[in-house]
């Protein structure tokens, strides 16, 4: 089977494909050339060195990126990624999210929690052969995905043995290639700065997605270790880590045109999804999402409203939420507009008629296609069932019952290596940060008032979809059950259980199945006698990843051999594996008549303050701005402080708090969104339109010089104070 890299028309197209592509670190040297004529000053192989400058200093936090930025592990990364730790350590009386932080010294870096990571990669390596290798030629769709599942368990264990490393396996373009990350897991994770969120947060969900933007979305965390210079918890004995490499702050920022690029992990793309794919999400999967964030958003804002400490608990909920819906509703509104669903279909049936073309050669591909067409479409018959069931069961208390007696189960097995992933001692850690910080993410009242919804459309199911074992619990029977005795269910169900203190949870972290069985706490009890159901659930999902595991591959090898006809490179689609993109500084038009300019300024932020809600700007730095306290942030052609940018890079989530470099891989920024005319690039890229929103270091520096001074931050980053 030949594996993709990059194609030869690649570079002779390079003008109209700069921007599309999340290249992995094995393909950079077949793009060397496009780099370099694209502005790059580097050697294109410094980029493939994952313990060199600048890419040993990139990070991932876990659903977001970072950097590291000073000898004494300062890392930078977005404010919205560090959303969570700062509503964590907020109260009504000590409001991080709203007034910031700076601490006064290093003893005074608060924890950003007991789950929070920096992971920093150190090592990839190809274990395609190894993987593929394990599985046997007779093995049904169950062996085959166990196979595999047992291979990459394996793989970690080897990689892990020595207790410094995190490691995890990548499945790259579908099951065709096989790559093992290791990382360093840093534990001991604590704020240093944070804007207020006035400046971190200023245009809020309102302008999430949109351009213009004047959003200073930027917040510093430290990285600690064991005296030892070795990853250990938080403990006040603990030291700056000391990372090899460091990003260097460019001086003069970037201007139009200039080079950039993004060294991040992005999360998810759907690229080379199936036509009838996106179809579904337009006609079914979107559409049904976005009701269900209206819905709940509605239910946490009324409770919010009427209890300040419910609205601090909730409120990083609420921001992910409004993402969320809001990122869906523009991919709708982006598939309406490209025809996207049109544009899908389009290109595989060209495929199709590619493969027809091939004759005997292309009846096998075919054939694979069909059968691959068939089983994603099967999924259609439970799929409201499956959406109810993962997200009431793995959410607030039911989610901790669930995982505390899961953990108990594969606990009791002696063999670690066939504990579930997820479950293994590896895992440990970060189940018990979970239960750990529940305190500071749920409130009973509000999550009981959830679980109501979800068992509410849980009840309206057919029977046939239903679950007996949750049947029986609910009082449900029939395709039209009652469901009058539901609530006083819910309601003794909250009223007998203690699993809302921590003493209880972790009491139950180390307990035996037979001793939750036995247990008088309502949510352990309905999590044991919901097991049995989560495990025929968790078989069917089994089944059908080897299913996919065995078709898939042979779909995409059609798909990457047809673009090879056709000169077109072919990259994995994102899945949180480390990727660089890159392009230049640009506006947009993306209508008849409007053109984004590439930079906004303070001057634009003025125009939007209101004195209220999103846009109330903090009084310092209205007070800056009037006086024109720019000192040499000022750009002279701007006559003013840039504070974000635009750029043509291809990026999604996961990429945000990525470091922006220029030419010489320089930090220069961060990106942090893109614009509400791109989001739907995640399933079909378009060049013209797709731009990504940076905020410029040039601010954040300004407004840790001038309007919520942080000396010592500055001094740590190598910048002097500019404003004396």
């Amino acid at each position: 089977m030949r594996l993709p890299l990059i194609f030869a028309g690649l570079l002779a197209a390079m003008p109209a494909l700069a921007v599309e592509g999340m290249w992995t670190p094995e393909q950079l040297p077949e793009i060397s050339e496009a780099l370099t004529r694209a502005g790059l000053q580097l050697d294109p192989a410094a980029l493939s060195d994952l313990r060199g400058q600048p890419m040993g200093a990139v990070v991932s936090l876990g659903g977001c990126t970072a950097s590291f930025v000073s000898p004494r592990g300062l890392v930078v990364t977005n404010h919205h990624c560090a959303y969570g730790a700062l509503q964590l350590n907020s109260t009504p009386e000590n409001h991080m999210l709203r007034d910031g932080f700076i601490a006064a010294s290093l003893a005074d870096e608060p924890s950003a929690g007991p789950a929070a990571r920096i992971w920093v990669t150190e090592d990839i390596s190809d274990v395609t052969g190894t993987v593929l290798g394990a599985i046997s030629r007779k093995a049904t769709d169950r062996q085959r995905n166990d196979a595999i599942e047992a291979a990459q368990k394996r793989l970690v264990a080897e990689c892990e043995a020595d207790g410094q490393y995190r490691c995890r396996v990548f499945s790259h373009f579908g099951g065709v290639q096989y790559r093992l990350f290791r990382q360093m897991e840093i534990r001991d994770v604590r704020i240093a700065y944070a804007p207020p969120e006035a400046i971190g947060k200023f245009g809020g969900d309102t302008d999430n997605w949109q351009w213009p933007r004047h959003t200073g979305d930027f917040t510093f965390y430290r990285a600690y270790v064991g005296p030892d210079g070795k990853p250990a918890p938080f403990s006040k004995d603990n030291v700056p880590y000391r990372p090899r490499h460091f990003l260097p702050i460019a001086k003069d920022g970037v201007a139009e045109g200039d080079f950039v690029m993004v060294a991040g992990y992005p999360g998810r793309t759907q690229r080379y999804q199936l036509a009838d794919q996106i179809e579904d999400a337009i006609s079914w999967s979107y559409p049904t999402q976005i009701e269900i964030f209206d819905d709940l958003m509605a239910l946490i804002r009324s409770a919010g409203e009427a209890d300040p400490k419910v609205a601090i608990t909730y409120v990083a909920t609420m921001a992910g939420l409004n993402n969320a819906r809001k990122n869906m509703a523009g991919m709708l509104e982006g598939f309406r507009r490209a025809d996207a669903a049109g544009i899908k279909r389009g290109e595989e049936n060209a495929l199709v008629a590619w493969l027809q073309s091939q004759g005997r050669s292309g009846k096998a591909a075919l054939d694979n296609y069909r059968q691959y067409v068939d089983l994603i479409n099967g999924q259609r018959a439970t799929r409201e069932r499956d959406r109810i069931m993962a997200m009431m069961s793995g959410s607030g208390l039911i989610g901790s019952a669930n995982t505390l007696y899961r953990l108990a189960r594969e606990r009791a097995k002696t063999d670690d290596a066939l504990r579930e992933a997820g479950y293994q001692e590896r895992d440990w850690p970060v189940l018990e940060a979970g239960q750990r910080q529940l305190d500071r993410r749920m409130d009973p009242g509000v999550d009981r008032r959830i679980l109501g919804y979800w068992l509410a459309k849980y009840a309206a199911l057919p029977a046939a979809q239903r679950l007996p074992e949750l049947d029986a619990w609910a009082g449900l029977s029939g395709d039209a059950p009652a469901t009058d005795g539901l609530k006083a269910r819910i309601d003794a169900l909250y009223a007998g259980t203690r699993l809302d203190t921590l003493d209880a949870r972790l009491a139950a972290f180390t307990a035996t199945p037979a001793e939750l069985e036995a247990s008088d706490d309502g949510f352990l009890r309905l999590a044991a006698a919901l097991y049995p159901a989560m495990q025929r659930l968790e078989a069917e999902r089994k089944t059908f990843n080897g299913a996919v595991a065995r078709l898939q591959p042979g779909y995409m090898q059609a798909l990457i051999d047809f673009r090879d006809s056709q000169d077109r490179a072919t990259y994995p689609d994102a899945n949180s594996s480390l990727r660089i993109t890159f392009g230049n500084v640009m506006g947009v038009s993306p209508r008849d008549g409007l053109y984004y300019q590439p930079f906004t300024t303070t001057r634009g932020l003025v125009e939007k303050h209101t004195g209220e809600g999103e846009f109330d700007a903090t009084a310092a730095q209205l007070d800056a701005i009037a006086a024109r306290r720019f000192g040499t942030w000022e750009v002279p052609a701007l006559k003013d402080v840039p504070v974000n940018y635009l750029a043509d890079l291809d990026v999604t989530g996961g990429n945000s708090g990525s470091p922006t470099l220029n030419a010489k891989g320089e930090l220069v920024g961060l990106i942090f969104d893109g614009i509400w005319e791109s989001v739907a690039s995640n399933w079909v890229f378009d060049p013209a339109l797709t731009r990504t929103i940076h905020v410029d270091s040039r601010y954040m520096l300004w407004v840790m010089d001038e309007v919520h001074p942080a000396p010592a931050i500055l001094e740590e980053l190598g910048v002097s104070p500019h404003l004396d």
